[in-house]
Parts: structure tokens; sequence; C-alpha cells
């Protein structure tokens, strides 16, 4: 299959390593070419628009942002583009947020390299892309009538932040994870505090555990 003909796709992580084992995977594909990279979201923003790509494989926690905020910006600029969410993070922890944020697809960077492909050829096709775990657990919540629970109220940068100090990081590791400031991450801690009605890190943590939203 020629290029021109091939599933073009862009590469947005900050792991040289990761977009290694990418491209290798997608080298042995006749019908995918890997059309650019980047290692961060700004660079992803900047060279997405010249790759002519149809997907972006986008790593949920870059450096400078949130894959979350990136993909927003991607969809708000190229709606019909398709976006493939890649994560450490367990499905049920960020893919509601991303489909919800206009993601054509959720998967984890444990995925086989088989589901990688096939995933990438769905929704290079106007389709939606979730793995069979995740579609059993959508279903089982199907019907449910519950109230949002606290930390689905949180914004993207909160909930990250919110993660990570039930992780056992400090507000400095978390500014130095984020490439943010650390008067940023606190000023994210106490806003996420005051949302979910707690008290403390402690409180928080405990909260995160008891919700599943921590290995």
């Amino acid at each position: 299959m020629s290029d021109k003909a091939a599933i073009k796709v862009f590469i947005a992580d900050d792991h040289a390593i990761v977009r290694e084992g990418l491209k290798q995977i997608l080298a042995d594909t006749r019908d995918i070419v890997v059309a650019g990279e980047a290692e961060n979201g700004s660079d992803a923003l900047r060279l997405f628009r010249k790759s002519g790509c149809h997907v972006v494989l986008l790593d949920i926690s870059m450096p400078d942002r949130s894959g979350i905020e990136v993909l927003k910006q991607i969809k708000k600029e190229k709606p019909e583009l398709a976006v493939l969410m890649l994560s450490m993070h367990r499905e049920d922890q960020y893919a509601i947020r991303s489909l919800k944020a206009g993601a054509a697809g959720y998967l984890t960077k444990q995925s086989a390299p088989k589901e990688l492909v096939t995933a990438i050829r769905q929704v290079a096709g106007g389709l939606k892309y979730i793995s069979a775990a995740l579609a059993q657990e959508l279903a089982n919540h199907v019907g449910e009538d519950h109230e949002t629970a606290l930390h689905e109220t949180l914004s993207d940068r909160e909930y990250q932040t919110l993660t990570l100090i039930a992780s056992g990081m400090t507000v400095g590791a978390i500014a130095k994870e984020l490439s943010l400031s650390v008067k940023t991450v606190s000023e994210y801690r106490a806003r996420l505090l005051v949302k979910m009605k707690l008290k403390n890190s402690a409180e928080l943590t405990h909260y995160a555990i008891r919700n599943g939203l921590i290995d």
C-alpha cells in the first residue's frame, strides 16, 4: 500500500522509548505510517497541523499540559480528526473524561500491539474504540440512578493533582512532574479539597482508594 493511501498517525508522548516502541509496532503494518511525533503538548499542537495525519496517538500525561487539554484544543481546531488517548492509568480513571472531551478511543500502554493496530484502524474509519473490559464496565452502570461523584466535578488538572497526591507524591514532586510551579499545584490542591469537602491530603487519599481512583 502506498503512503498516500495509508493511515497517517501522529504520536505525542514525552517518553522517547515509548515513541520508538509505537513506531516499531506500526512499522510492521502495511496500511499505517507514522507522519510525525512530539514530546510535549505544545509541540504536539504545533506539529500535528503540518503532519496531515488521520489519527493522533496522544499520551494523557504530558509534561507541559495535560493530554486532555491538548485533546480539547485539537478537537476545537479539527473536530473530525480522530484522537486515540494512551495512558498508564487504568481505564476507569481517565477513559470517561477522555471520551467526553472528544477522544475517539482510549488505550492503556499495557495493551497488546495487536489491540493498538485494531484501535487505530477503527478510529481512522470514523468509529469509537474502547476495550472489552471498559465496555463491560460502562454496561454495568447503564440505568444506574446515582448522584455525580465529587471527583467528577473537578477540572482535568484538579483530577490529575488528586490522583498524584493520593499516589503519595508531594506538592513539589507533582510540580516537577507536571512542569508547573509549586504555588500552582498548591492552588489546585486547595480548590479540589474545597470542591470535595475534604480537610487534608490524608482524607483525599482515603477517598481516592475508596472510589478506586488509584491502584
